[in-house]
């Protein structure tokens, strides 16, 4: 073994016995390598000392959710790049409503029973047809002289508004005004290949009834016009059972942004943890985790395996009942309780031996 050079104080250089590196000799033919360098001693009430430094910081890190902390003013405006209407955001929706004079109401909003519900459009409401989606972007790029997209590019810009897709997705043009009139003249052809007929799925027009009768609030969300929306449930004839409609002019980006399920929640005047979204691909589950909603899965157009990702997945709404829904929306809040981890440092045993590796303190 070779020991490394050091230089002290005074500049003199001197070997320690700390730092040894691994010396190669040659044996005749073969190569043989010392045994590595020996563990460097500590002492024991630096690990120690570690441990409870450690915790201090943790400690200080949930600090924020002592009752006695300054508590966050929900009046206060916030600082954002979208305009919304005013008076929307943050809702002042707390699970516990102290004005509510009925007990009965107050335990209701305090359990599982207090949820709003959104539905996607195309895909849980109705039958989604890709094939007539597909041949709209495809007319499009051959009036517009562009490459067709190909299948996967089809694929990713699913649930994207248009304007969204042609610009960052499908890279045709980046001009406010050739994006609307690209997707203006999208959604023309795909209406005219359309044709105003629309197929209901199976359960879902029941499912929805039964959430009215129980008086669960319900918003509709979807990229396509708002026009287009009002016109199409007023022709299957479900116009009343929603309260909030959420279209392509009320947000400025699609799926997988949370923007749409965000507003929606809004508009019903709920938190988000209280809303449970209805969708039918990934891109729906990655939204609605993302604005810390609960999602059901419906597998109208990709198989059950593939929604895993999903809190629930079923084939039809109709598999689901209401108490299916109360156990989704069943969470932990801040106001049943702290949810401050424990912190308790690790008993240390006697049998523990008198020094560490210098990994074990670094790593």
């Amino acid at each position: 073994m070779s020991r490394m050079p050091l230089r002290d104080a005074s500049g003199k250089r001197k070997l320690s016995d700390n730092c040894r590196f691994p010396v190669t000799k040659f044996v005749g033919r073969m190569v043989v390598n010392s045994p590595p360098w020996p563990r460097l001693k500590v002492d024991r009430l630096v690990n120690l000392s570690i441990k409870a430094h450690a915790a201090e910081l943790t400690k200080e890190t949930y600090a924020f959710r002592e009752d006695k902390r300054i508590l966050r003013d929900w009046s206060d405006p916030i600082d954002t790049d979208v305009d919304r209407k005013p008076g929307l955001w943050p809702p002042n929706n707390k699970a516990d409503n102290p004005s509510l004079h009925n007990p009965l109401l107050r335990q209701e909003r305090m359990g599982c029973g207090w949820l709003g519900a959104i539905f996607e459009w195309e895909g849980v409401i109705i039958e989604d047809n890709t094939e007539i989606e597909k041949q709209a972007w495809l007319t499009v790029a051959e009036e517009e002289g562009k490459s067709p997209p190909p299948a996967f590019i089809l694929r990713r810009i699913e649930g994207m508004k248009n304007e969204q897709a042609i610009s960052e997705v499908l890279c045709w043009s980046r001009d406010p005004a050739v994006l609307r009139r690209m997707s203006l003249r999208k959604e023309e052809i795909y209406q005219a290949l359309q044709g105003g007929i629309y197929r209901l799925r199976n359960g879902s027009k029941e499912f929805v009834n039964v959430l009215m009768h129980y008086k669960i609030p319900m918003a509709l969300v979807s990229t396509r016009p708002r026009k287009t929306l009002e016109t199409a449930i007023v022709t299957i004839g479900i116009e009343k059972n929603f309260t909030e409609i959420v279209a392509a002019e009320d947000v400025h980006r699609g799926k997988p942004d949370p923007e749409m399920f965000v507003y929606a929640a809004q508009l019903l005047k709920f938190i988000p943890e209280r809303c449970i979204v209805f969708g039918n691909s990934n891109h729906t589950v990655e939204a609605a985790h993302d604005a810390r909603m609960k999602c059901v899965a419906v597998a109208s157009k990709h198989p059950v395996y593939e929604l895993g990702a999903a809190d629930l997945v079923v084939r039809n709404l109709n598999e689901l009942t209401v108490v299916d829904l109360k156990n989704l929306a069943d969470i932990e809040s801040t106001e049943f309780g702290s949810l401050e981890p424990e912190m308790q440092l690790e008993e240390e045993e006697d049998d523990l031996p008198s020094s560490v590796a210098v990994d074990d303190i670094f790593w």
